[in-house]
């Protein structure tokens, strides 16, 4: 991914966001911590870089000023339209396994990730 990325001048996680924006759309900064599971001063740091570049806006929250909506701009647009397409990482990733063990695997993982955060919690409190 990094290395289809590079050319672009791009990293995983600002691919990340500039998906949400592109195939979701406008999209509240506060909800892509939780989305990809980083940390909120991580988001705000990646989202820096992307307006810098001109790719993404951040228009205060009509509801609460201090709250920014991230939209991509006319560049982030086009930019997008220029990306690759990276499901050849799936395709060679996962080619070789059933459906039942993505399935299997994907829900194993899931259960995980939730036990270790119920734990990160409980130690949080």
């Amino acid at each position: 991914m990094e290395e289809a990325l590079r050319p672009h001048g791009l990293g995983a996680t600002q691919w990340y966001i500039l998906h949400q924006l592109a195939t979701i759309g406008p999209t509240m900064q506060r909800e892509l911590a939780p989305l990809l599971q980083i940390e909120r001063a991580t988001v705000s740091i990646i989202v820096s870089a992307l307006v810098r570049k001109g790719l993404v806006e951040q228009v205060p929250s009509d509801l609460d000023q201090r709250q920014k909506l991230l939209r991509l701009t006319p560049a982030g647009t086009g930019l997008w339209g220029e990306l690759p397409d990276l499901a050849f990482i799936h395709d060679e990733a996962f080619s070789d396994f059933s459906d039942a063990d993505l399935e299997t695997t994907a829900r194993v993982l899931r259960a995980a990730t939730e036990r270790l955060n119920h734990r990160l919690k409980g130690k949080k409190a």
